[in-house]
């Protein structure tokens, strides 16, 4: 019984090793969406960036398609700039305009990609809506309203935190260090807090930190977590099990400068800045706190299965040296492309 044990939690953490290695084969953060922006410069004239992500070296295989009555200015140009292809054009779209005319964005249904579309036209009005692969096109609107915002940012936050598999597993992290309810209360809530200031930072350009160094120092972050985790496992507690929501506030900071990464990608609606932060940041925390429930829930599961007490007491270190050998992995991976 014993060892059917053992390996019964041998097998439920190569299966989490499985699921993170896949995490890192997609850059650990694949939960971009295709992105659509159209900028008027004249009556029904257009400035048109279309961005669609790689995904394992491959292009997500979507195609835009504007209305027929429509004419190019300024014919398509692409480029690879190696995460994605950018292609830019200039159109006429006739003296109506976008309002009311339908975008298609060919292919979108058979992915599981997003697409964020923003229109910005000549009086300041700015929209910002997300087209799912459930309904792949977008009739523009005349008068877009605050929750098409809303609903677009929160979405996107929930997908970019659970697609974004540094910050879960950092999370996961936390749970292995922190013995006791309200300590894990303190500290998600300390990450939390920590992570929207520099988000709100650096969205807000107040602050500017080049995108490689904290991608890289994110990985860091997880590997020292994970040290942390194997000394407090052998009975040799440091400053991080003492004070997990002192490092949890600290580290969070750092991780705030990788949520903001993704959100500059898309950009940030001029007219419902304050509203389109707060529901990206919105989304980001009910993707964190849906990663948690599932991970307490998943253990309460495996004690309910009343395994062996040495595979109980086996179970954090193997999971502890995943999470830094994964971490240890990601950073030498990222340091090595900024140097590249």
């Amino acid at each position: 019984m014993i060892v059917r044990g053992i390996r019964r939690c041998s097998l439920l953490f190569a299966a989490l090793l499985l699921w993170l290695a896949t995490a890192t084969a997609a850059q650990a953060h694949d939960a971009r969406p295709a992105y659509l922006e159209l900028i008027e410069t004249g009556p029904g004239r257009f400035d048109v960036t279309w961005r669609t992500p790689v995904y394992a070296g491959m292009r997500l295989p979507v195609a835009l398609r504007f209305p027929a009555a429509f004419r190019n200015i300024v014919e398509p140009v692409e480029k690879d700039v190696g995460d994605a292809w950018i292609e830019r054009r200039a159109i006429d779209a006739g003296p109506s305009g976008l309002m009311g005319q339908r975008i298609e964005f060919v292919g979108l249904q058979a992915s599981i990609t997003d697409v964020l579309v923003r229109v910005s036209l000549r009086d300041g009005t700015e929209s910002t809506t997300l087209v799912r692969p459930v309904q792949p096109w977008i009739e523009v609107a005349a008068a877009p309203g605050a929750g098409a915002v809303a609903s677009a940012f929160v979405v996107h936050g929930i997908e970019h935190i659970l697609g974004g598999f540094d910050h879960l597993l950092f999370v996961f992290g936390l749970l292995l260090l922190v013995r006791g309810g309200w300590m894990l209360v303190k500290t998600v809530t300390a990450f939390t807090l920590a992570h929207s200031i520099t988000l709100a930072l650096a969205a807000l350009g107040v602050v500017h930190v080049p995108g490689p160094p904290v991608e890289a120092t994110i990985a860091l972050s997880i590997l020292l977590l994970a040290v942390e985790i194997v000394r407090q496992n052998r009975g040799q507690p440091g400053f991080a099990a003492r004070w997990p929501w002192v490092v949890a506030f600290c580290f969070g900071l750092l991780h705030g400068f990788g949520f903001a990464g993704a959100l500059a990608e898309i950009g940030l609606p001029k007219n419902e800045l304050p509203l389109a932060l707060f529901c990206f940041n919105v989304g980001v925390e009910i993707g964190q706190l849906m990663f948690v429930g599932a991970v307490l829930v998943l253990r309460a599961l495996l004690l309910c299965l009343r395994p062996p007490a040495l595979a109980v007491h086996r179970a954090p270190a193997v999971a502890s040296y995943a999470v830094g050998t994964l971490a240890a992995f990601w950073f030498f991976e990222r340091f090595a492309a900024f140097w590249a």
